[in-house]
């Protein structure tokens, strides 16, 4: 089986020092090397550009403080450039590339955004509020009605603490992590979709339980597989139902980014 396994490291086991780092590695867990290190304003996300060459993140910066960024560097690690600097996002987390642009979730933001892959153009998709007062409502980092963004649908709502999202385009079939309280929480979880992308059933399926601090997740369509990780370090493969699950490493780090890439 071809392909590799990025992992994001958000560096907080360093306390009071920050090392965060990406790693990569054989699907296996085997040939584990590091690519970045030293980041030290928590890096969250992680996203891959095979075809230019490329490795993105997002840093979160500090709490409650609009300073976010987005950074990319040469597959190898080298030439290291931040393409949407500190304050154009503010707290910028999961990121994902599709069409030639950048897509990425900004919690305290309270929107999603996009950009050119160089960072230009940087946009707001969807917004859940504006002032210091929705800020502090936790609702918003996730959901919130926007009268400009009528073509908005909400497929699950009341979910213990929904992170990554996924999606198996041969099944039409919706994969999360939830870092939320048991016994919904700190899961893998996934809901089939129908053909314009509604829910097609009321129930969603809990696949892996018993994570800790459960947030990364990747899916492997061709091998049928998927790869996630815990905050307290642990990063795992299985099945795409849940089964034949695997410890690829028991305490890495602070994981919060993965990412499978074929070969």
């Amino acid at each position: 089986m071809t392909g590799k396994l990025y992992i994001l490291d958000l560096g907080l086991s360093s306390f009071p020092c920050r090392n965060g780092r990406i790693m990569s590695c054989q699907p296996d867990g085997s040939s584990l090397k590091e690519i970045v290190t030293d980041l030290q304003t928590l890096p969250d996300g992680v996203a891959v550009d095979s075809a230019n060459g490329h490795i993105y993140w997002t840093n979160m910066g500090e709490r409650m403080v609009n300073d976010g960024s987005i950074q990319r560097c040469d597959i190898s690690g080298g030439n290291i450039r931040t393409i949407v600097p500190p304050g154009r996002t503010h707290t910028p987390k999961q990121l994902k590339i599709a069409n030639q642009k950048l897509y990425w979730c900004d919690r305290e933001g309270m929107q999603v955004m996009r950009a050119n892959l160089d960072g230009s153009e940087v946009e707001v998709l969807h917004r859940a509020g504006v002032t210091e007062e929705d800020r502090e409502d936790r609702r918003n980092w996730c959901v919130g009605d926007d009268p400009r963004s009528n073509n908005v649908t909400v497929l699950l709502d009341h979910l213990p603490e929904p992170i990554d999202l996924d999606l198996d385009i041969q099944t039409n079939t919706l994969y999360w992590s939830d870092r939320g309280d048991p016994p919904f929480g700190n899961s893998i979880n996934a809901a089939q979709l129908d053909a314009v992308g509604r829910m097609a059933h009321l129930a969603a399926r809990m696949l892996v339980r018993k994570l800790h601090e459960g947030i990364g997740l990747s899916l492997d369509l061709k091998n049928r597989r998927m790869f996630f990780g815990d905050l307290l370090g642990g990063v795992y493969s299985s099945g795409l139902d849940g089964t034949n699950k695997q410890t690829l490493f028991a305490e890495l780090g602070d994981i919060t980014g993965i990412l499978y890439v074929e070969d």
